[in-house]
């Protein structure tokens, strides 16, 4: 994804994932989360959409997850994320505490 384009057309993400444009269709109904951008009746995927088409190929296609399964598999994903989020926040202000206590020694 290194194109650096915004914005990507169904027919060019289902070409980057060997898919079909309705398989994309068809995810974006099943999956809410999947929410490409719609300007004069065209989809627009960003790469974050396509990030997220991917994982979902992936659960679909090689893990051989059910679409419920998939969405649960993703959901799950999604607070593990906002977990991880939270716990990097978490160490920079410890990181940012100790190098305050740093700097005072090194008066």
């Amino acid at each position: 994804m290194s194109s650096g384009k915004l914005y990507y057309r169904i027919g060019e993400v289902a070409r980057m994932l060997d898919v079909e444009p309705s398989t994309l269709r068809f995810w974006e109904k099943e999956f809410k989360q999947l929410r490409p951008l719609k300007r004069h009746n065209e989809r627009l995927y960003s790469p974050e959409d396509i990030e997220l088409l991917k994982q979902i190929k992936f659960l679909l296609k090689e893990e051989k997850y059910t679409v419920e399964g998939a969405r649960r598999k993703l959901a799950q994903r999604k607070g593990y994320l906002l977990r991880k989020q939270q716990l990097i926040e978490e160490l920079e202000k410890i990181r940012d505490t100790l190098q305050q206590w740093r700097d005072k020694l090194d008066r």
